[in-house]
């Protein structure tokens, strides 16, 4: 256990972080998470990514981080062990964004480098000649000094009065999808996994000095678990945290405000993971800690390994917690141990993420459980298709991302569209038992690797080998690489929804004569998920953002300054995006909306702010619009 008086970095595994000698009365935590090593198989391409991972790969990576809060940047050395995988092998090229490189050397003897053109989403490449050749399956150790950029989009710097304690200032990570080489010069393609050793210096974190005149610091370095990761799982945290535990190989991170809560709120994660672990198979990361981030963090979770990143709204009422600890649990198999080998094979990760999600909800409530909740992503699923457009290729389940930036191509798409597939598929091989057989097998033969869409499909008629004929039958075009809804609707149980549907349905007919006969007992025999779908066929919303939302497109002008203090006070950008959209679109608040978003942007995290500046038409450069 930590000790409760020390800053402290932490990291996946709590038996190696290492205290400061210098004890105060906080505590601060970080956590780095790196990664990158190859799959099976190697693409030539990622539409998403300048690295040439085709003629070299990184095995390990060496990273030395110094935080330096006053700036807002983080100075760093990194060194990538890197295999040639062709003869007379002599230049490299890594993925940058906004990165200030100051040198460069080839196993210490210097390098010449030079930065290529800046592209619009993918960054700057760094192209490195190494002094000397390197022949097939031999290792070079470059080592590249750098600077991050004060916007690195991976990295969010809150001051001490955008946090809860008021007192500290906060940083965290969110590398996801391309954004680690803000923070990394890297091989920043899912397809390259590696190994890590971090050592982190936070420089000036506290706005108090020592007895002694001297700003606080500490350094700490630790071996971190042996286990390949891509670089979009990279992840820091550096604030005023403390932990409770909350089961044998948990804890719960936070504020100390929301520390309690928080430990309350996460109380089933035990549970949830030694059930997934009797559906796909051992959890082999070791720790799985819940970290409670700030408002600003921009989606529900992230499923960084050993330290899963969770929106404050979990604790504000929100409904979705336990799906969203489902969620993130299960990527620990199908995301971090399988991983999609290109943002093109996104459903990889996410599509078997949500089957294994609804199958933990199924052990754990029931089987009418899983498909109340899957109707629920049908309607996510037909939702995105009508705000992209039912002919837009991204509604491909497997769309082109040849000069798309995959921020822009983000959507429940490949989550539901991708379930529905896995749904599809599960009653023509003989249901949810049968089925999951085959997950946990594709989990045991892909672990460690990256894979396409190919890949799994070619097992998946391995596995079937015996209903190779019913496989023929689908219609695998219409499913992954046409646009708009999938060509086959699942026949999901409406038991749990008809409820939900029926008391609705009273209310909508009901008469001035007959609301007497409404009591509490109505809705006590409903779970809180069908309290919510009974709200949502009610008022055609099911939540306070769809609420205000609802409002502002209405016309209610009393609803605006409510629905942009909301997008505002919090930075999800399930919530954000949408409630400026609406504003921005009601044409007397137009200029309002944007106004209220340049005098917040600078508050907000680089990715909701990018987006929320293209809804808005604003220019990313300046601080123009209309």
């Amino acid at each position: 256990m930590y000790p409760p008086d020390c800053l402290i970095v932490k990291r996946p595994v709590p038996d190696v972080s290492k205290p400061c000698s210098d004890r105060k009365p906080w505590q601060a935590a970080a956590r780095c998470s790196l990664s990158v090593v190859t799959g099976p198989s190697i693409m030539s391409s990622d539409p998403c990514s300048f690295s040439s991972f085709t003629r070299c790969v990184t095995k390990h990576l060496n990273l030395s981080l110094h935080l330096d809060f006053e700036r807002h940047v983080i100075r760093a050395k990194v060194e990538l062990t890197v295999e040639a995988l062709e003869d007379r092998f002599a230049t490299l090229t890594l993925d940058t964004r906004d990165l200030k490189i100051l040198s460069v050397s080839a196993n210490g003897q210097p390098a010449c480098f030079s930065l290529g053109p800046k592209h619009s989403f993918k960054g700057t490449p760094l192209d490195i000649t190494l002094p000397f050749d390197v022949s097939r399956g031999q290792h070079v150790i470059v080592e590249v000094t750098y600077e991050t950029s004060p916007s690195a989009s991976a990295l969010q710097w809150l001051t001490p009065e955008q946090t809860a304690g008021k007192k500290h200032p906060y940083l965290f990570s969110q590398c996801q999808a391309h954004h680690c080489r803000s923070m990394v010069p890297c091989q920043d393609s899912p397809s390259v996994k590696h190994t890590y050793y971090a050592q982190v210096e936070i420089i000036r974190l506290l706005t108090r000095l020592r007895d002694d005149g001297k700003s606080i610091s500490c350094v700490t370095s630790d071996l971190c678990p042996q286990v390949p990761m891509p670089s979009y799982l990279i992840a820091i945290v550096v604030g005023a945290l403390e932990s409770r535990e909350i089961g044998p190989r948990s804890r719960v991170w936070s504020e100390k405000e929301f520390a309690d809560k928080a430990a309350y709120e996460f109380s089933e994660t035990e549970t949830m993971l030694k059930t997934a672990e009797d559906l796909a198979g051992p959890y082999v990361w070791g720790q799985y800690d819940i970290l409670v981030l700030p408002p600003s963090f921009p989606y529900g979770g992230m499923e960084n390994p050993c330290l899963t990143f969770a929106t404050p709204t979990l604790l504000a009422g929100d409904k979705s917690l336990s799906n969203v600890i489902a969620h993130e649990i299960s990527h620990s198999w199908t995301g971090n141990l399988v991983t999609n080998k290109t943002w093109e094979h996104f459903w990889l990760n996410e599509g078997h993420t949500v089957y294994l999600e609804r199958m933990i909800g199924r052990c754990m409530e029931s089987e009418q459980f899983r498909q109340f909740k899957a109707i629920g992503g049908w309607k996510d699923l037909q939702d995105s298709v009508n705000t992209f457009g039912a002919n837009n290729p991204l509604t491909n389940l497997v769309p082109s991302l040849q000069d798309v930036d995959p921020d822009d191509a983000f959507s429940s798409v490949p989550y539901e569209k991708g379930f529905a597939l896995l749904y599809h598929l599960e009653e023509l091989m003989g249901g949810p038992e049968v089925f999951m057989g085959f997950v946990k097998s594709y989990i045991q033969l892909f672990a460690y690797s990256s894979v396409t869409t190919e890949d799994w499909k070619n097992y998946l008629f391995t596995y079937f080998k015996d209903k190779v004929d019913i496989l023929n039958k689908v219609d695998w075009n219409a499913w992954m690489f046409t646009p708009g809804m999938p060509p086959v609707k699942p026949q999901y149980d409406t038991t749990l929804a008809d409820a939900c549907i029926a008391l609705s349905q009273r209310w909508t007919k009901a008469k001035e004569q007959d609301l007497g006969s409404f009591t509490e007992y109505d809705v006590k025999s409903l779970s809180s998920h069908q309290l919510i779908e009974f709200l949502s066929l009610l008022l055609g919303l099911w939540s306070e953002h769809l609420w205000l939302r609802l409002c502002v497109c209405a016309k209610w002008e009393e609803a605006v300054p409510l629905a942009l203090k909301m997008a505002t006070e919090q930075g999800r950008m399930k919530f954000t995006r949408p409630l400026f959209r609406e504003v921005f679109n009601f044409e007397k608040y137009r200029k309002e909306a944007v106004r209220v978003f340049l005098a917040h942007r600078a508050a907000m995290h680089p990715v909701t702010a990018g987006l929320v500046a293209k809804d808005l038409k604003v220019d990313a450069s300046n601080s123009s619009s209309l």
